[in-house]
């Protein structure tokens, strides 16, 4: 997996100070996206341990909140066996940092589909997760004031809560915050 940019100060990607990571890779090509670049899979640099260590690192101070996942697309089946082996990582060292993650496909009709790689891979990808925004970015639905997304057809949803009651609960805005 490549990636794109490692931000250790991104206040837009979820509650509080927040480290980032854009992974590369990406087959929505959303008209309007201001993240272009990334759709390419070999953009950017190869994705190691080097760069594990780098975000669990920059996790340790107390003022910062939690990581936030985006792209690219964090659920193309390249990205995901990487991604859970690091949010593995987060959860064990960070357990009370939240984790966030942007993705342009549904949850319910996509995700958990198991078509997007191993079935196995991405449940435990989902497992690591507090908070999911789904769906592709719009451009008629862009709107500037939204919080932490980008177009209103997009959810931002508690993944715990989901995956507990089998159906699909959004973000309060509290919990996780």
């Amino acid at each position: 997996m490549n990636y794109a940019a490692i931000k250790k100060t991104d206040v837009a990607n979820g509650p509080g100070v927040r480290v980032s990571l854009y992974v590369s890779g990406c087959r929505h090509h959303c008209k309007g996206c201001f993240n272009q670049e990334t759709w390419d899979f070999s953009y950017g640099r190869p994705f190691g341990m080097a760069q594990v260590n780098e975000i669990l690192e920059a996790l340790e101070p107390d003022y910062i909140r939690g990581f936030s996942l985006l792209g690219g697309e964090p659920f193309e089946p390249e990205n995901q066996l990487v991604l859970v082996g690091l949010l593995r990582h987060i959860r064990e060292r960070y357990p009370k940092k939240t984790i966030w993650c942007y993705s342009g496909y549904l949850l319910d009709s996509q995700i958990l589909s198991g078509h997007l790689g191993d079935p196995e891979v991405t449940r435990e990808m989902l497992s690591y997760l507090d908070i999911l925004v789904d769906g592709e970015f719009v451009e008629a639905e862009k709107d500037l004031n939204l919080r932490f997304k980008g177009s209103r057809n997009q959810r931002i949803i508690n993944v715990p809560e989901t995956l507990r009651k089998g159906e699909i609960v959004l973000w309060g805005g509290r919990e996780f915050a």
